[in-house]
């Protein structure tokens, strides 16, 4: 599995008049409390904004294995809007609660969306597990999570 990483670059030009007197271009570390910010903006943004919506989880039945080529579940059974946080550590967390009645079947596949439409919007991330059955008068509560590292 890998992880996401953040990387930064920073340019560095000191001019005399419009002639270029030195230029730097050099890497540097992304510092933890960027990191921790950037999950809260994620969070916050989900939460108010209309155009980053990467809230929506969905379950499906399909057991193949999660690729990073994915673009859906296999077989999607149904999608919920989650509630978007940050927590400590720099990390991004969607908890989605599937109610009684929704979602029922043999669960294996779970992914991270960007729209309430079910097969549709943009993926972020999926996981497949071992069979999860959830019955017509189950609650499923789905929690993924986003470290940014």
């Amino acid at each position: 599995m890998k992880d996401m990483t953040l990387k930064g670059k920073w340019w560095i030009t000191l001019y005399n008049g419009d002639d270029i007197k030195e230029q730097r271009v050099g890497d540097n570390v992304i510092c933890t409390n960027g990191k921790s910010f950037l999950a809260g903006f994620l969070a916050s943004a989900a939460a108010a904004a209309s155009t980053f919506t990467m809230k929506y989880v969905a379950v499906g039945s399909v057991a193949t294995g999660e690729a990073a080529a994915d673009t859906a579940l296999g077989t999607e059974l149904n999608r919920v809007a989650g509630t978007a946080s940050s927590v400590a550590g720099a990390i991004y967390r969607v908890t989605a609660t599937f109610a009684s009645g929704v979602g029922t079947g043999a669960i294996v596949e779970y992914g991270l969306f960007s729209t309430a439409t079910t097969a549709a919007g943009t993926i972020f991330s999926r996981d497949t597990e071992a069979v999860v059955n959830k019955g017509a008068n189950d609650t499923l509560v789905v929690i993924t999570e986003v470290t940014i590292s």
